[in-house]
C-alpha cells in the first residue's frame, strides 16, 4: 500500500528493547507493545528518533463467569469497583487462579506486578522502590499458576486447563475479547478493568535509523489512517487511535468500563528491582530436570561446547536484562540427567534462598549473591565442564526418567512450578521408541500432566518427533539450529 517493504524480527517485549538499547538490534524501526521501559532512560531516548502509536489495548483481568459470579464480579457495579487490591486478596485467598505472562519478559506481566504495586501504596504518581509493599506482591503472586512467555502459549494452555488449574487469565483487552469470540473456551470471561488503573499497550512504531525517515512517515500515515485501522480493529480487537474510527467501531469493545491509565515509574530502581525480586523471591521456585544428550555425536560441530557454554551461562553471572532471566535463581532445585543410549544418574543442584529478614517490609533492595549461591554456581559450571560424549541415543528413555522423578518431587514439595528441558541432537537410536513412550507416558499418574516437556533441537534432532512429544507430554519445540544454545535458554527460562 506504500511502497515501503517491511521485514519482521519477532522478540519478547524486554529481550527486544535491551537489543535497541544497547544498539545491537540492526533495525531501521521497533514496534513494541510499549516503550515506557526503553524510554526512561537518556540512552534508550537516544536511540528513538520518533514514535506514533498505533492501536490502543489495556491489561485486564478475565474471569471465568462461574468464578466471577462467586466473588461477586458479574454485578457491573460491582466490577466497576475491583482494584489490583481485591485482585490480589482473591489470588492470595486462593479464590483467583491465572494466566500470566512472565513479568520478568513480558510487558503485560510486568505492568501487573506494577499495578499490585500501585494500589497497595495507595499511590499511582512518582511510584519508587520504597512504596513496594512485599506482602501485597508476594499474596498476588500465590495465584499465579500458569506461566508462559507469550499469549498464544498461554491461551493454548489455558483452554485445557480452564477451570481445573486456572479460573482467569491476565492478559490485553484485545486478547481476551478474541478468546471470548473464539468459541474454544469452557465458558466466557468477565473482563475486570482494574478501579484505580490500567497499564495500556499503545503499540508504538519507533524510528530508530533518521535515515529512513520518509518511508517512515509513510508507514505511520497508512497505519493511522481509516483503511488500516478499521481492519485492526475489527480483526485484532485493538481500540483505534484515529479518533473517527473509534468512533464508528465503539460496538467492538466494551463500554461501561472505566479506562483510568497508570503512569509508568520512571524509577528504573523500581523497574529492575521489581523483575530481580519476581526471579529470585516472589514467584514460586523452579525445580526442573535438564535431560542433557552426551552422545558421541555432539562431539561433531562444536556442540558440547555450546551446551557447555549454556549450561554455564545460566550459572553464570551475566548482569544484563536478557541475563538475569536466564540464570539459575535463589530456592531454584535442578537435576542434570545426562544420557546416551543409557540414562545415568542425575546430579542435584539447589541454590539457597535470600536470607531471612532480607526480604520483609516494605522496598526493594537487590541482594548480593550469598557465598553459599556463588558456590553452587561454580559446582554448575564445573559439572558443565565435566561432561564427556560418548555412544548412542536414548532420548525417550530420558525424559521418561525425568518425569517420573519431578512427579515424585511434585507429590513430596508442591510448592514448586516443575518443568522438564531436554536437549538432543540426534535420532533416537536406543532404548524406547515413540510409540512405547506414549504408552509408558499414559500409564503415569495423572498429576504428571501438569509438567511440561521443553525440548531443544539442533544438529540432526527430528523435528516432527520432537514436537510429537510435547503433544504428547504439554510444553513446546525451541529451535536451536539457527542460533546459539545460550540464547535459546533465555527463551526457555520465561517459561518455566
Amino acid at each position: 500500500a506504500t511502497g515501503v517493504r517491511l521485514r519482521f524480527k519477532f522478540g519478547g517485549t524486554m529481550e527486544s528493547t535491551e537489543s535497541v538499547h544497547t544498539g545491537q538490534a540492526n533495525s531501521d524501526a521497533a514496534w513494541f507493545a510499549n516503550a515506557k521501559y526503553l524510554l526512561s532512560d537518556p540512552q534508550g531516548q537516544a536511540r528513538v528518533k520518533l514514535q506514533e502509536k498505533i492501536m490502543l489495548s489495556p491489561v485486564v483481568v478475565g474471569v471465568s463467569e462461574s468464578q466471577a459470579k462467586v466473588l461477586g464480579w458479574d454485578q457491573p457495579e460491582v466490577a466497576r469497583k475491583v482494584t489490583w487490591n481485591v485482585i490480589a486478596k482473591a489470588a492470595q485467598s486462593g479464590q483467583l487462579k491465572y494466566a500470566l505472562s512472565n513479568p520478568a519478559t513480558s510487558n503485560q506481566g510486568f505492568m501487573s506486578l506494577m499495578g499490585v504495586v500501585a494500589s497497595a501504596a495507595q499511590k499511582s504518581e512518582a511510584l519508587t522502590a520504597a512504596d513496594v509493599d512485599r506482602a501485597a506482591i508476594s499474596g498476588f503472586i500465590k495465584g499465579y499458576k500458569l506461566v508462559g512467555d507469550n499469549s498464544s502459549y498461554l491461551s493454548e494452555k489455558f483452554i485445557e486447563q480452564q477451570n481445573t488449574r486456572v479460573n482467569a487469565f491476565i492478559n490485553y483487552e484485545s486478547w481476551l475479547l478474541s478468546l471470548n469470540q473464539s468459541g474454544k473456551l469452557k465458558e466466557k470471561l468477565t473482563l475486570i478493568y482494574p478501579h484505580e488503573g490500567v497499564a495500556t499497550a499503545d503499540y508504538p512504531l519507533m524510528l530508530l535509523n533518521d535515515a529512513k525517515r520518509e518511508q517512515y512517515q509513510k508507514v505511520v500515515a497508512y497505519l493511522k489512517g481509516d483503511a488500516a485501522q478499521t481492519w485492526l480493529a475489527k480483526t485484532t480487537l485493538r481500540r483505534p487511535v484515529n479518533a473517527e474510527v473509534a468512533k464508528a467501531q465503539t460496538s467492538l469493545f466494551p463500554q461501561d468500563s472505566m479506562l483510568v491509565e497508570l503512569p509508568f515509574s520512571t524509577d528504573r530502581a523500581l523497574a529492575d528491582g521489581l523483575i530481580n525480586a519476581y526471579l529470585n523471591e516472589f514467584r514460586t521456585p523452579i525445580a526442573s530436570t535438564f535431560v542433557l544428550d552426551v552422545s558421541g555425536s555432539m562431539n561433531q560441530g562444536g556442540r558440547r561446547q555450546q551446551l557447555v557454554e549454556a549450561l554455564q551461562y545460566i550459572a553464570g553471572d551475566d548482569a544484563s536484562l536478557t541475563g538475569r532471566i536466564a540464570r539459575l535463581t535463589s530456592r531454584e532445585k535442578v537435576w542434570m540427567l545426562p544420557f546416551s543410549e543409557q540414562v545415568y544418574a542425575p546430579v542435584f543442584f539447589q541454590l539457597p534462598g535470600v536470607p531471612k529478614g532480607a526480604a520483609t517490609g516494605k522496598g526493594l533492595a537487590t541482594q548480593a549473591d550469598s557465598e553459599g549461591k556463588q558456590k553452587v554456581l561454580g559446582q554448575v559450571r564445573d559439572f558443565a565442564e565435566s561432561l564427556q560424549m560418548t555412544g548412542g541415543t536414548a532420548l525417550y528413555d530420558a525424559v521418561l526418567k525425568a518425569l517420573v522423578n519431578m512427579n515424585e518431587e511434585r507429590q513430596k514439595n508442591p510448592g514448586y512450578q516443575y518443568s522438564v528441558v531436554a536437549f538432543t541432537d540426534g535420532e533416537v537410536n536406543k532404548g524406547r521408541d515413540m510409540a512405547q513412550f506414549k504408552a509408558a507416558y499414559a500409564a503415569l499418574p495423572e498429576d504428571v500432566r501438569a509438567i511440561p516437556v521443553f525440548m531443544v533441537l539442533f544438529g540432526e534432532a527430528n523435528e516432527a518427533a520432537l514436537k510429537d512429544l510435547v503433544a504428547t507430554t504439554g510444553g513446546r519445540v525451541f529451535d536451536a539450529r539457527k542460533s546459539s544454545l545460550y540464547s535459546v535458554f533465555k527463551d526457555i527460562r520465561a517459561y518455566q
